[in-house]
């Protein structure tokens, strides 16, 4: 659980601070959020040193979030065609550094371009891995399908189908918890720096998990997930900025 050194910021569904000046931009379409409950201690080894377990009366959540982005561009440039457009998985934790702001922290961010691959690993250092990759929908049904290819382990897989139910008029505090994240927390060589965003309010809808068989989770080094998700969420999308990395420091957070 956050500590006195840890203690987190409010939970807000806008983001505390606007972004002027962004390092990317980005839509994030599609969306099928999938969580499941785990006890802190089991995943507090695999944040980055400076950040623990953002929890929500005692429990945190391993989330397995299923995209697409879209239209991906540098500054205020428009985004790039066909590099900038592809499907992505993520494999997230949530976090909270020693400033108090929350986060997420990614444990595998697979994605079927290999180009943005090579660039958010070497460039940022996030855990991306080039995978063959698709995103189908029918109706209100979505189905996400993924396989790696490198650096592997290669074939590890995933089928995500989910279908969309009710518009989400008033979020719970658990789907605010959830999804009003503003920023990541990750490594660098010079300590872990914080990568904030802003983006407007999620439209959020609730989902029904009608498959979910995956390995994702199990590869990203976490402990097995037991029982239903408790939670399972749809969005169409927002356009998002993404800010540039800044280490930990309750003044910068104000000035991101």
């Amino acid at each position: 659980m956050p500590t006195a050194q840890h203690l987190p910021d409010p939970v807000t569904p806008d983001a505390p601070v606007a972004i002027a000046s962004p390092l990317l931009t980005q839509w994030w379409l599609d969306l099928a959020f999938v969580h499941w409950a785990v006890e802190p201690e089991l995943v507090a080894g695999l944040l980055p040193a400076g950040t623990v377990p953002d929890t929500l009366h005692g429990t945190t959540y391993v989330g397995l979030i299923a995209f697409r982005m879209h239209r991906v561009g540098w500054f205020r440039l428009p985004g790039i065609p066909y590099f900038g457009a592809f499907p992505e998985t993520n494999v997230r934790l949530y976090s909270v550094g020693a400033d108090g702001r929350r986060g997420v922290v990614f444990r595998s961010m697979d994605a079927s371009r290999l180009v943005p691959v090579i660039m958010g690993r070497a460039g940022f250092r996030l855990p991306y891995v080039w995978s063959r990759m698709s995103v189908r929908s029918a109706g209100d049904t979505l189905a996400y399908t993924s396989r790696r290819r490198w650096p592997g382990p290669r074939g590890i897989n995933s089928h995500l189908t989910i279908r969309k139910g009710e518009r989400v008029e008033e979020p719970t505090e658990l789907e605010h918890f959830l999804t009003a994240r503003w920023g990541l927390h990750n490594a660098f060589p010079a300590g872990v720096a914080y990568l904030p965003n802003d983006h407007p309010r999620w439209p959020l809808y609730r989902a029904d998990l009608v498959e979910c068989r995956q390995g994702l989770t199990a590869a990203a080094g976490l402990p097995q997930l037991r029982g239903e998700p408790v939670s399972v969420l749809y969005s169409p999308g927002v356009s998002v900025r993404l800010g540039r990395p800044c280490r930990q420091g309750r003044a910068a957070s104000r000035t991101a």
